[in-house]
């Protein structure tokens, strides 16, 4: 009796073996996430080449870098991992979807291989792999770094702290429970040029956030030659090349979050 694929079902690769255990839980819940972010302002020109079509930039040409420490995953069995992501603030206008407000994934490090696959073949983000250290405090500054083959990627810190109030919180999990984290889902075709699947996505988000803290922020990039990170130099020099004109916002966060809401689910954008 060979292996036959049910329609119905959604299989990751090697897809043979069946689906992937879900585990416990009605839900994939990250129950105990850190994270430091910091937002500034750089080149619209420079930074619409790396948008595709029909992305467009709204209302800023912002740049998020975000570090979690994601600990007590459900899907991974309680376990860890630490991720560095890059998105700016878009607009999507496609021929169905239309102003589709959010956050468009330039890239996404993470440290583990497990949620580096998941999240390419679900959910369509551009995650690639990384060395991302576990942050540092001291005298409250916070401090992290990513890097490859012992190579740095980019430097992370936030320092002078202040809490944000209870209220400013619970305002700021509203506006996260109608976000949209949107990628660009891309599968080579098998032996010649082209696409197999080519497409938008639209990951919907959700408010978690326990305690919040603004501060200072600052990120340093790193150039890379191709012999350092021959997969990885294109995307971290483009990215070094963006010049920061303006830091806008920096934060530390205490959070708690799930990838899936009950009544806004992942989709395709068209």
């Amino acid at each position: 009796m060979v292996f036959k694929f049910n329609p119905k079902w959604q299989y990751m690769m090697p897809a043979h073996f069946g689906l992937r255990p879900r585990g416990r839980g009605p839900a994939p819940e990250y129950h105990d996430v850190t994270t430091m972010s910091v937002t500034y302002l750089t080149d619209g020109e420079m930074l619409s080449q790396y948008l595709p079509e029909p992305f467009s930039i709204h209302p800023e040409p912002l740049i998020h870098v975000s570090y979690s420490m994601n600990r007590e995953v459900d899907w991974l069995a309680g376990g860890s991992y630490n991720l560095i992501g890059v998105n700016t603030s878009v607009v999507f206008n496609g021929e169905v979807d239309k102003n589709v407000i959010g956050t468009f994934c330039l890239v996404m490090w993470e440290n583990d291989c497990d949620p580096i696959i998941a999240g390419r073949e679900y959910l369509g983000i551009p995650k690639v792999y990384a060395d991302i250290e576990d942050h540092s405090i001291i005298e409250g500054e916070w401090r992290t770094s990513a890097s490859l083959r012992s190579h740095k990627i980019l430097d992370l810190e936030i320092t002078g702290l202040e809490a944000v109030s209870a209220a400013d919180v619970k305002e700021m999990n509203v506006r996260a429970k109608d976000g949209n984290w949107m990628g660009w889902k891309y599968v080579p075709n098998t032996g010649e040029p082209g696409a197999a699947v080519s497409h938008a996505t639209c990951n919907p988000t959700s408010g978690g956030t326990r305690q919040a803290w603004t501060g200072a922020g600052k990120v340093d990039w790193h150039r890379l030659t191709w012999e350092q990170n021959p997969a990885q130099c294109h995307i971290v020099n483009a990215l070094a090349d963006l010049p920061i004109i303006e830091y806008r916002r920096a934060m530390v966060l205490k959070q708690g979050t799930a990838l899936e809401t009950a009544d806004r689910k992942l989709r395709m954008l068209t």
